[in-house]
Protein backbone atom coordinates (compact mmCIF):
# COMPACT_ATOMS: atom_id res chain seq x y z
CA UNK A 1 0.00 0.00 0.00
CA UNK A 2 2.99 2.23 -0.29
CA UNK A 3 1.38 4.23 -3.36
CA UNK A 4 -2.00 5.04 -0.63
CA UNK A 5 0.81 5.99 1.90
CA UNK A 6 2.69 8.39 -0.76
CA UNK A 7 -0.65 9.75 -2.02
CA UNK A 8 -2.03 10.88 1.37
CA UNK A 9 1.58 12.74 2.21
CA UNK A 10 1.75 14.61 -1.06
CA UNK A 11 -2.12 15.62 -0.12
CA UNK A 12 -0.69 16.58 3.36
CA UNK A 13 2.46 18.67 1.88
CA UNK A 14 -0.34 20.35 -0.72
CA UNK A 15 -2.51 21.56 1.89
CA UNK A 16 0.37 22.45 4.53
CA UNK A 17 2.26 24.85 1.76
CA UNK A 18 -1.24 26.56 0.67
CA UNK A 19 -2.14 26.75 4.13
CA UNK A 20 -5.31 25.28 3.71
CA UNK A 21 -6.65 28.30 1.23
CA UNK A 22 -7.62 26.10 -1.77
CA UNK A 23 -6.07 22.47 -1.40
CA UNK A 24 -4.90 21.42 -5.04
CA UNK A 25 -7.82 21.39 -6.77
CA UNK A 26 -7.00 22.13 -10.16
CA UNK A 27 -10.58 23.74 -10.84
CA UNK A 28 -10.37 27.68 -9.18
CA UNK A 29 -13.18 29.05 -7.32
CA UNK A 30 -14.80 31.79 -9.53
CA UNK A 31 -13.59 34.93 -8.50
CA UNK A 32 -15.70 37.70 -10.28
CA UNK A 33 -14.18 37.72 -13.02
CA UNK A 34 -15.48 35.33 -15.45
CA UNK A 35 -18.34 35.54 -18.44
CA UNK A 36 -20.41 36.40 -15.75
CA UNK A 37 -19.15 39.67 -14.67
CA UNK A 38 -17.59 41.61 -17.85
CA UNK A 39 -15.47 44.54 -17.49
CA UNK A 40 -17.17 47.52 -18.40
CA UNK A 41 -17.61 48.27 -22.50
CA UNK A 42 -17.24 52.00 -23.03
CA UNK A 43 -17.71 54.88 -21.19
CA UNK A 44 -21.73 55.55 -19.97
CA UNK A 45 -21.49 59.43 -21.24
CA UNK A 46 -24.14 62.00 -19.23
CA UNK A 47 -25.85 62.97 -22.66
CA UNK A 48 -28.51 60.74 -23.48
CA UNK A 49 -30.51 60.82 -27.00
CA UNK A 50 -34.34 62.04 -26.99
CA UNK A 51 -35.93 59.49 -24.95
CA UNK A 52 -33.01 59.72 -22.12
CA UNK A 53 -31.36 56.82 -22.97
CA UNK A 54 -26.94 57.44 -22.19
CA UNK A 55 -24.90 57.13 -24.51
CA UNK A 56 -22.17 54.88 -24.28
CA UNK A 57 -19.01 56.32 -26.12
CA UNK A 58 -16.21 53.77 -27.70
CA UNK A 59 -13.31 54.56 -29.52
CA UNK A 60 -13.39 54.81 -32.84
CA UNK A 61 -11.24 52.24 -34.10
CA UNK A 62 -13.26 49.47 -34.31
CA UNK A 63 -16.58 51.25 -33.66
CA UNK A 64 -20.07 49.98 -34.41
CA UNK A 65 -20.90 51.29 -37.77
CA UNK A 66 -24.16 51.31 -40.01
CA UNK A 67 -25.73 52.61 -43.27
CA UNK A 68 -29.38 52.62 -44.24
CA UNK A 69 -30.77 51.87 -47.59
CA UNK A 70 -34.37 52.50 -48.84
CA UNK A 71 -36.13 51.37 -51.90
CA UNK A 72 -39.82 51.50 -52.71
CA UNK A 73 -41.36 48.45 -52.96
CA UNK A 74 -44.61 47.24 -55.86
CA UNK A 75 -46.91 47.51 -53.33
CA UNK A 76 -45.82 51.55 -51.91
CA UNK A 77 -44.04 49.98 -49.15
CA UNK A 78 -40.71 50.23 -48.74
CA UNK A 79 -37.69 48.45 -48.14
CA UNK A 80 -35.29 48.86 -45.47
CA UNK A 81 -31.88 47.35 -45.86
CA UNK A 82 -28.98 48.15 -42.83
CA UNK A 83 -25.46 47.22 -43.74
CA UNK A 84 -23.24 47.49 -40.49
CA UNK A 85 -19.86 46.74 -39.73
CA UNK A 86 -18.34 45.53 -36.53
CA UNK A 87 -21.84 44.61 -35.23
CA UNK A 88 -23.74 42.06 -34.96
CA UNK A 89 -27.39 41.34 -34.02
CA UNK A 90 -28.18 39.78 -30.73
CA UNK A 91 -31.43 37.57 -30.91
CA UNK A 92 -34.45 38.70 -28.63
CA UNK A 93 -33.93 37.26 -24.90
CA UNK A 94 -30.41 38.23 -25.20
CA UNK A 95 -29.39 39.43 -21.57
CA UNK A 96 -29.52 43.26 -20.85
CA UNK A 97 -26.17 43.90 -20.74
CA UNK A 98 -23.52 45.95 -22.99
CA UNK A 99 -21.58 43.40 -25.55
CA UNK A 100 -18.76 44.91 -27.69
CA UNK A 101 -19.90 45.08 -31.07
CA UNK A 102 -23.39 43.63 -30.05
CA UNK A 103 -27.09 45.13 -30.10
CA UNK A 104 -30.17 46.34 -31.70
CA UNK A 105 -31.59 48.86 -34.04
CA UNK A 106 -34.32 51.03 -33.62
CA UNK A 107 -35.73 52.43 -36.62
CA UNK A 108 -37.56 55.83 -36.81
CA UNK A 109 -39.23 57.61 -39.48
CA UNK A 110 -39.17 61.13 -38.96
CA UNK A 111 -38.00 61.39 -35.58
CA UNK A 112 -41.02 59.11 -34.45
CA UNK A 113 -39.87 55.18 -33.51
CA UNK A 114 -41.52 52.69 -36.37
CA UNK A 115 -40.14 49.12 -34.78
CA UNK A 116 -36.97 47.46 -33.16
CA UNK A 117 -34.61 45.86 -35.70
CA UNK A 118 -32.76 42.23 -35.01
CA UNK A 119 -31.69 41.81 -38.36
CA UNK A 120 -30.87 43.75 -41.04
CA UNK A 121 -34.02 44.09 -43.23
CA UNK A 122 -37.36 45.85 -42.96
CA UNK A 123 -40.50 46.75 -45.13
CA UNK A 124 -41.88 49.37 -43.85
CA UNK A 125 -45.38 50.16 -44.57
CA UNK A 126 -46.74 52.55 -46.79
CA UNK A 127 -49.52 54.18 -44.06
CA UNK A 128 -46.53 55.41 -41.78
CA UNK A 129 -44.61 57.13 -45.04
CA UNK A 130 -47.76 59.41 -46.41
CA UNK A 131 -46.66 61.57 -49.54
CA UNK A 132 -43.82 64.25 -49.19
CA UNK A 133 -40.34 63.83 -48.16
CA UNK A 134 -39.31 61.60 -45.01
CA UNK A 135 -36.59 61.14 -42.88
CA UNK A 136 -35.74 57.36 -42.19
CA UNK A 137 -33.10 56.43 -39.56
CA UNK A 138 -31.74 53.28 -37.96
CA UNK A 139 -29.71 53.73 -34.64
CA UNK A 140 -27.59 51.02 -32.70
CA UNK A 141 -28.32 50.44 -29.49
CA UNK A 142 -26.24 47.84 -26.75
CA UNK A 143 -28.67 45.28 -25.28
CA UNK A 144 -28.91 47.21 -21.78
CA UNK A 145 -30.74 50.09 -24.02
CA UNK A 146 -27.66 52.34 -24.45
CA UNK A 147 -26.74 54.16 -27.34
CA UNK A 148 -23.28 52.91 -29.55
CA UNK A 149 -21.81 56.36 -29.47
CA UNK A 150 -18.38 58.08 -31.05
CA UNK A 151 -16.90 61.19 -30.56
CA UNK A 152 -20.11 62.17 -28.35
CA UNK A 153 -22.95 61.37 -31.02
CA UNK A 154 -25.08 58.51 -31.20
CA UNK A 155 -24.07 55.31 -34.16
CA UNK A 156 -26.22 55.94 -36.83
CA UNK A 157 -27.61 56.29 -40.30
CA UNK A 158 -30.37 58.71 -42.04
CA UNK A 159 -31.74 58.15 -46.09
CA UNK A 160 -34.36 60.68 -47.27
CA UNK A 161 -37.49 59.43 -49.24
CA UNK A 162 -40.15 61.19 -51.48
CA UNK A 163 -43.30 59.32 -51.54
CA UNK A 164 -45.97 60.58 -54.71
CA UNK A 165 -49.72 60.83 -54.65
CA UNK A 166 -50.22 57.14 -54.14
CA UNK A 167 -47.43 56.21 -51.91
CA UNK A 168 -45.47 54.53 -54.39
CA UNK A 169 -41.64 56.22 -53.82
CA UNK A 170 -40.45 58.76 -55.94
CA UNK A 171 -36.99 59.08 -55.06
CA UNK A 172 -33.96 58.07 -52.69
CA UNK A 173 -31.94 60.48 -51.23
CA UNK A 174 -28.94 59.59 -49.04
CA UNK A 175 -28.20 62.09 -46.34
CA UNK A 176 -24.84 63.26 -45.76
CA UNK A 177 -24.41 60.90 -43.16
CA UNK A 178 -25.04 57.52 -45.29
CA UNK A 179 -21.93 58.91 -47.69
CA UNK A 180 -20.99 55.44 -48.67
CA UNK A 181 -16.92 56.39 -48.78
CA UNK A 182 -17.71 57.65 -45.14
CA UNK A 183 -15.94 54.50 -43.60
CA UNK A 184 -14.97 52.44 -46.56
CA UNK A 185 -18.43 50.14 -46.57
CA UNK A 186 -21.42 51.16 -48.81
CA UNK A 187 -24.07 52.92 -47.56
CA UNK A 188 -22.26 53.73 -43.96
CA UNK A 189 -23.29 56.33 -42.08
CA UNK A 190 -22.79 58.18 -38.43
CA UNK A 191 -24.78 60.91 -36.23
CA UNK A 192 -28.05 61.98 -37.24
CA UNK A 193 -31.32 62.51 -35.67
CA UNK A 194 -33.89 60.18 -33.87
CA UNK A 195 -35.02 59.08 -30.83
CA UNK A 196 -35.67 55.94 -29.08
CA UNK A 197 -38.47 53.91 -27.32
CA UNK A 198 -39.63 50.13 -26.78
CA UNK A 199 -40.35 48.14 -29.62
CA UNK A 200 -43.28 48.35 -31.57
CA UNK A 201 -44.85 49.64 -35.44
CA UNK A 202 -46.41 53.25 -34.99
CA UNK A 203 -45.40 53.81 -30.61
CA UNK A 204 -43.62 56.28 -29.60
Amino acid sequence: MSWTRGLLAALTVCVLLLSGSAGCDSGAADDGKSGDSPSPVGKLLDETDKEGRHLREVDGKGAPEVGIEVQPDTDDSWDVRLTVQHFRFSPAGTKARAVAGQGFAYLFVDHHLVTRLRGPSYRLPAELVPRGTHHVTARLYADDGTVWAVDGKAVESTADITASESGQGSGVTPDSTTNPAAFGMPNAGLHAGGRASPSGVGKA
